[in-house]
């Protein structure tokens, strides 16, 4: 079936991890050193409870050969406190134990959900721009958070049962070598098998955490308030429902193979484990039947309880050992996105622009390409904007207007040439510094589903009331906000669909002013207002862009008139540069494209 909702072209190939299995779990290792000292209390830990536990079985022997056949009672009462006494410390190491490689795994998952998402954040915008959402959401919740049984335990169990099977084996050695000999002879082979089992587990997982990005996906795009909108009008819904219910089908069947995967090894392994006390009991008694008796009832009945105390710890470090192997896909998807490259850096020595900062911008034979395989976006764009004034670029959809823009605020880095602030080039800038500087309103304005007010302060945490009314009146929004039941304190849902187009852009625009910045990108920033609208915020960007740098992309060249200096892209270039009177003159692309506008979009 094809899905509706396609996947775009990745814009660069993620780092893959087929490699060899022991430098990846040496990386996986190294996010446990930062707790290596809990570690080592937990280990402390459980060597001490399988040390106490060990007790049991030569007390049971003591109670069987001495106690009891003697009629010791003081012994008798003596030996079964010491085994109540083993009991309730083993239990209250197990807590303690059990806390600390709880903590000690959250904290790692939270140390790995944090570096993904920082690693993220320093991604280029062309990242975000040809992956899916959906897909990036589930490398966090669903990779991440299928780790959390390995990273919160697989510790302490793996330290555990290692243990424990030591001690166990040290101690039925010390019961009688020969029995134990026969016990092992088996081990080898089980731990092939459960090698091999722990392979085919990690293949299946890898396919199941796509199938589960995919369905992510999915629900992240045709459950939005815009999925639901085009789905519904399109009458499209019964066709994404069964996109999704087949994406979930492919992933029960996964869930199933992950599941029964080596089962069938896996019991057999149990079986033999299992029926080793029966033959053992069964050799011994025919030694007794020959009256020749290899040991003793109590040793034999220890013995055997050593030997299932032996048996399951190797069944669980087994288990533990396919978990580890499976878990090795989530990592494998976990450390693609750690191991992303950016593009964009922000330097190790930034140079500071002044807190006066004029805003003078200039373009130095600036050329683009949004992949070295590509066509260039720019060519040899070569052109200043002084402080204070206004900029308007302008051309035909595809001619390069928007990333020309962006490239002022560093959102892409340009291919060849360089861009200045105050003649600082901006790779020469912090992050910080450059966005106190550069402030951006896109034509797709973006609310997060919060109150107004908190949408407002996400471009200065610290402003006051007072500041925010000021932006909202400059952005000629404030009357309506305060119209609504909670004013500043509505909450403006899902992408801020409870406020129109017109209002969100607005929205946008005073959040833009509330960070006054001396220099800023307007791309399409009145694309979505009516005429009247348009010209209300129009008239208030105006009068802030006075001693202001302004850049402004438009389509609609009503709104860039009055701008001090425009130029006209075709294909990547610079064609045409001027006045808006100047360009009229010249009778060129700026007049053919204004007589078009006027055609569409009847001057009011």
């Amino acid at each position: 079936m094809v899905t509706l909702l396609e996947k775009p072209a990745q814009s660069r190939a993620l780092p893959k991890h087929p490699g060899p299995r022991h430098p990846r779990l040496r990386r996986v290792i190294r996010l446990f050193h930062p707790y290596r000292h809990r570690l080592a209390l937990v280990a402390g830990l459980v060597g001490l409870s399988s040390i106490v536990s060990l007790a049991s079985p030569f007390l049971l022997r003591a109670v069987l050969d001495d106690a009891l056949p003697h009629g010791r009672t003081g012994l008798l009462t003596a030996l079964a406190a010491g085994m109540i006494a083993v009991t309730v410390l083993t239990s209250v190491f197990s807590v303690l134990q059990t806390y600390l490689s709880t903590a000690v795994g959250q904290h790692v998952m939270h140390d790995l959900r944090s570096a993904v998402y920082a690693r993220l954040q320093s991604m280029p915008l062309a990242f975000f721009t040809a992956t899916r959402t959906g897909e990036v959401q589930s490398r966090i919740a669903n990779d991440i958070g299928g780790m959390q049984s390995t990273v919160t335990s697989t510790a302490t169990s793996l330290v555990s049962n290692f243990t424990s099977v030591l001690a166990a084996v040290v101690a039925m050695f010390v019961l009688d070598w020969r029995l134990t000999l026969v016990s092992l002879v088996m081990l080898p082979l089980f731990v092939w098998i459960s090698r091999r089992v722990g392979d085919e587990r990690r293949r299946i997982t890898g396919q199941k955490q796509k199938k589960l990005a995919g369905m992510s996906a999915i629900v992240e795009e045709s459950l939005s308030v815009s999925g639901i909108l085009l789905g519904r009008t399109m009458g499209r819904s019964p066709a994404l429902v069964e996109d999704f219910t087949s994406e979930s089908k492919g992933l029960v069947d996964l869930e199933i193979r992950s599941s029964m995967a080596g089962r069938w090894r896996q019991s057999t392994i149990q079986i033999v484990m299992s029926a080793m006390p029966a033959v053992i009991y069964w050799a011994a008694g025919l030694t007794v039947a020959a009256g020749n008796p290899m040991v003793s009832i109590g040793t034999l009945v220890a013995f055997t309880t050593l030997q299932a105390g032996l048996f399951r710890p190797t069944v669980m470090l087994l288990s533990t050992g396919v978990e580890v192997q499976s878990s090795m896909a989530l990592f494998d998807r976990i450390f693609e996105y750690l191991d992303l490259t950016p593009d964009i850096v922000e330097p190790e020595h930034p140079v500071s622009l002044p807190d006066s900062a004029a805003g003078q911008v200039r373009f130095e034979h600036v050329g683009f390409a949004y992949d070295s395989a590509d066509r260039s976006v720019l060519t040899d764009v070569d052109l200043t904007v002084p402080a204070g004034t206004s900029l308007a670029i302008v051309g035909e959809t595809g001619s390069g207007k928007t990333t020309l823009g962006y490239l002022a605020a560093r959102l892409y880095d340009t291919t060849s040439g360089r861009i200045t602030i105050d003649g600082v080039d901006v790779r020469e800038l912090s992050f910080a510094d450059l966005s106190a500087n550069v402030g951006v309103v896109s034509q797709e304005t973006y609310l997060f589903h919060a109150t107004v007010a908190d949408n407002l302060r996400f471009a200065k945490p610290d402003a006051t009331d007072a500041e925010l009314h000021t932006a909202a009146r400059a952005a000629q929004i404030h009357e309506h906000i305060m119209s609504l039941p909670d004013g500043y304190d509505t909450t403006v849902g899902e992408r801020g669909y409870r406020f129109s187009g017109g209002e969100k852009q607005r929205l946008a625009v005073a959040r833009a002013i509330l960070r006054n910045p001396p220099i800023m990108v307007l791309d399409e920033a009145t694309s979505a207002l009516d005429t009247r609208t348009e010209r209300e915020v129009q008239a208030a960007i105006d009068a802030l862009s006075v001693g202001r740098t302004t850049i402004t992309i438009a389509h609609r060249l009503s709104t860039i008139r009055a701008a001090d200096q425009i130029v006209v892209l075709d294909k990547g270039r610079v064609v045409e540069r001027g006045t808006h009177r100047e360009l009229l003159e010249r009778n060129g692309f700026y007049a053919d494209l204004l007589a078009r506008d006027e055609v569409l979009v009847p001057a009011a």
